[in-house]
């Protein structure tokens, strides 16, 4: 059976590796995947900072990683003297985000990345969003001629239209995500079918040395 992975990293992060109280190892939950499932292809859709790289939507489905990271490597050590101690830090950490993808692009995922965007908010904050939640369903439209079985890993009621639709196309659909933050009608929908991730952290936890 033709198997795909579909990873909303926004909701696999802030919903399930924050609340499971350690660290996801992506290398390992790539090979849980491909054992267990016998995946072929692992999909991973995320936003990233690119603090003004030019980035063109027209011609690229995803941002370039390694032109990114030398772009911002650059402006770390070129402006370092004009930039205050706070964004030279959070430039830094964004730096670090990159390589983090970098890694995950070795390890064999497929990245599908879009610029973080700024919203302003009316108690005078600053929102960032990257709105990748159409992206994934777009390519779980686009794919659905191709797998026969999906894995879901988000919790996110959104996608349940498009997983509705999936099985009505006769594609086995399971959903790996974290039970107390998985909307009720994924749970419902999923049934059986529904993986609780605290149950894979003999397979997947990040051993720190």
């Amino acid at each position: 059976m033709k198997t795909y992975a579909f990873i909303d990293a926004s909701n696999l992060f802030y919903g399930g590796e924050k609340s499971l109280g350690w660290k996801i190892d992506y290398q390992k939950l790539k090979k849980y995947l491909e054992d267990k499932y016998q995946t072929t292809r692992v999909l991973y859709f995320g936003g990233v900072e690119i603090h003004d790289f030019r980035f063109d939507y027209l011609s690229h489905e995803t941002v370039t990683l390694e032109e990114l990271e030398r772009y911002l490597s650059d402006k770390i050590k070129t402006k370092a003297d004009e930039l205050n101690e706070a964004t030279l830090v959070l430039l830094g950490r964004h730096l670090q985000r990159i390589r983090f993808y970098l890694k995950l692009q070795k390890f064999g995922y497929e990245l599908m990345l879009k610029p973080v965007k700024l919203y302003d908010q009316e108690d005078g904050t600053t929102k960032r969003k990257a709105n990748c939640d159409v992206d994934m369903a777009f390519y779980l439209m686009k794919e659905k001629v191709i797998f026969e079985r999906c894995i879901i890993l988000s919790g996110d009621g959104d996608f349940l239209p498009v997983l509705k639709y999936l099985r009505e196309r006769k594609k086995e659909v399971i959903v790996l995500a974290r039970g107390p933050r998985t909307a009720k009608k994924i749970r419902q929908f999923a049934g059986a079918n529904f993986r609780d991730f605290v149950r894979l952290e003999k397979y997947v936890k990040f051993d720190e040395k």
